[in-house]
């Protein structure tokens, strides 16, 4: 019987490394260090302190990838004139040209202005998409969809805006990537649509590759897991390995766990608490948990507007496990909360 694989989850982490040389390293070139890794065989978790790793863990090929992979600096992604850098989290504002969104369809009827607003509050992308993914909304034809995107793409990328096109149709990612778009969005990770990977390979684009259970089928399917971070984190490093195999640079991948996305509310939970695994793939991480539906079913059925505090602390949750993208609704409240986070962290090593 073939042995599970190894996984490294980064842990014990610290304000700062002042002082501790040897005893902790840092997360992927960001803000965090942490000090041991929980170590996931099967169903088998031990601790490995990062002074003993060498001692522990040295002689395994795949442990010594993973650390690699853990602790390499993410690569800035040049987009014409703008860079996205991920040493620091950044905010992916949500807008939403659809009538029938979970949470704010058909309220902006300025959609490029509402884009630009966000932009201004802080968002470094703004994300826009223009086919619903709540559970059981209809498939929209790819026309309406291109028509729904496209000028808002135009004036939004005309005006100096970072964009994502948030789609899983082929002729949509081609019509917004020509009309300005820089970065795919994707929730079937190109699987949806059978030409999507060679579209975003021929394109040279940036793609977020999320997580969710049966694709082919729509993103809210599945049947359940038996450990449901690992399977996750085994199925996205196929996914990058499949559009690695397709033409798409690796350095221009980021991984999105698909919280909500054919997934339970213990789901949910246990792969926010163990976000920091997906460093292990080595692409900067995008985490979507926004006004979702777990935190109206841990807060007395709180409806979508009604979310924001839940947004804030999920958003949070990310950033103290070193997640580089937050995809938000609400730009301003969570800027303002990482802006708060930075100047804690900034005092932590000076202090």
């Amino acid at each position: 019987m073939t042995a599970p694989p190894l996984h490294l989850r980064p842990i014990q982490f610290v304000d700062t490394p002042v002082g501790r040389d040897g005893e902790v390293v840092r997360l992927a070139g960001g803000m965090q260090w942490f000090a041991a890794y929980e170590v996931i065989e099967g169903g088998a978790r031990r601790t490995v302190q990062i002074a003993d790793l060498d001692r522990a863990l040295g002689s395994d090929e795949r442990a010594a990838k993973l650390h690699q992979a853990i602790t390499t600096p993410r690569t800035p992604l040049t987009l014409g004139d703008r860079v996205l850098r991920f040493d620091q989290p950044l905010i992916a504002g949500i807008l939403n040209v659809t009538p029938d969104s979970f949470s704010d369809g058909g309220k902006h009827d300025d959609a490029a202005g509402a884009g630009f607003d966000m932009a201004v509050k802080g968002a470094a992308l703004i994300d826009v998409g223009g086919e619903s993914t709540r559970p059981n909304a209809p498939t929209v034809w790819e026309g309406d969809e291109i028509a729904r995107v496209v000028p808002v793409i135009q004036k939004l990328a005309g005006g100096g805006t970072l964009v994502s096109i948030d789609t899983r149709k082929a002729a949509v990612m081609e019509a917004a990537l020509k009309a300005g778009a820089a970065i795919v969005n994707d929730v079937s990770a190109l699987l949806w649509d059978d030409r999507a990977l060679e579209i975003v390979a021929r394109a040279g684009c940036p793609v977020i590759l999320m997580h969710s259970p049966d694709p082919k089928k729509g993103p809210h399917g599945g049947t359940g897991y038996k450990a449901v971070l690992t399977e996750v984190y085994d199925w996205l490093e196929t996914r990058i390995a499949a559009a690695v195999a397709g033409g798409i640079d690796r350095a221009k991948i980021i991984v999105d766990p698909g919280i909500g996305f054919g997934k339970s509310l213990q789901d949910n939970l246990a792969l926010l608490n163990g976000l920091a695994l997906f460093h292990g793939l080595g692409c900067p991480i995008m985490l979507g948990a926004s006004r979702k539906r777990m935190i109206g079913a841990l807060s007395n059925e709180a409806p979508a507007d009604q979310r924001l505090g839940g947004s804030i602390a999920l958003a949070m949750k990310g950033v103290e496990a070193g997640v580089q993208l937050l995809r938000v609704h609400d730009v301003a409240e969570t800027g303002q909360a990482l802006k708060v986070w930075r100047g804690l962290k900034d005092q932590a090593l000076v202090g």
